[in-house]
């Protein structure tokens, strides 16, 4: 009996597993015909941290359009401009539809370092000018000009930046004060872009790989997303993102194959048992 209960665990796990990935690719809210953007801190955070949203916003069925901005080209062991390559690659092993259409920063105010917080203001300097170019033209905008963007969905790290760097923390606090910024002196307009940001987890979730696809469901966020969807015709407040086996296993390529610079031995850890290569959960963030 003890037997066929250590045999079946596995079983059930997987089937669990398989089953939320097909509900969330069939039944969840997700993000259909959208200029979107993953605001990213290094090379190689595409595909640690996000490959299951990109993966699942790049399918050709949901019409959107996906570019990667990186602040920086982790330049720290002075592999920049081959991490450059590397997370070009990625991008066309995660879905993007080129490779212009990832974008790299280096500014000597974003650092790649693990005791540097980036500042607000320049990283709003630079969503300013890529994603909002109206806002700095010559021409004074009023309060009754309808604020626009070249991007309809910003994606990026949460408060707690997943692993706690300084560098992805800096840009949640960067990507709502650009937001803010935008959004001043215009009462009575909405935000034209949409913030999503990856849900930190505690470290025991953080490293039971697939298996925390179904916790993550049962605690209910991913209802609350389908209430917004269909009864005040929103955007979500939340969203779910479960790779299946081949698209954990596209993730896991995208980051050993493209990212060989990167490929420590902890590493094959963290894409063997890390959460966030089978697992994204977004939240909405209210700007004010």
């Amino acid at each position: 009996m003890e037997l066929y209960l250590v045999l079946a665990i596995p079983i059930i796990l997987a089937t669990a597993w398989l089953y939320t990935a097909q509900v969330t690719r069939t039944s969840l809210p997700s993000l259909r015909n959208k200029r979107i953007c993953l605001l990213i801190a290094h090379p190689d955070d595409e595909a640690m941290f996000f490959s299951p949203t990109l993966l699942a916003l790049t399918a050709p069925e949901t019409g959107n359009h996906v570019k990667v901005l990186c602040l920086s080209s982790g330049n720290a062991d002075g592999l920049g401009e081959i991490r450059k390559q590397e997370l070009a690659a990625s991008g066309i092993m995660l879905g993007l539809r080129s490779a212009s259409d990832v974008l790299v920063i280096e500014d000597p105010k974003l650092p790649d370092s693990m005791t540097t917080t980036w500042p607000a203001d320049k990283i709003t300097q630079i969503l300013s000018s890529a994603f909002s170019p109206a806002s700095n033209s010559s021409k004074k905008s009023s309060s009754s000009d309808e604020p626009t963007s070249t991007i309809d969905t910003l994606i990026t790290f949460d408060a707690r930046g997943i692993s706690s760097h300084p560098n992805h923390i800096s840009l949640y606090h960067g990507a709502r004060h650009w937001l803010s910024s935008f959004m001043a002196g215009k009462p009575g307009w909405k935000c034209p872009v949409e913030l999503y940001t990856l849900t930190s987890t505690n470290i025991l979730r953080k490293y039971i790989s697939a298996f925390d696809a179904p916790v993550t469901m049962i605690m209910g966020g991913w209802r609350a997303a389908g209430m917004a969807q269909r009864k005040w015709k929103e955007e979500p407040p939340s969203l779910l993102f479960v790779s299946d086996f081949g698209n954990w296993r596209r993730g896991q390529s995208a980051m050993v194959k493209a990212h060989k610079s990167q490929m420590r031995w902890f590493r094959w850890g963290w894409i063997g048992v890390g959460r966030y290569m089978v697992v994204n959960d977004l939240k909405r963030e209210m700007i004010t």
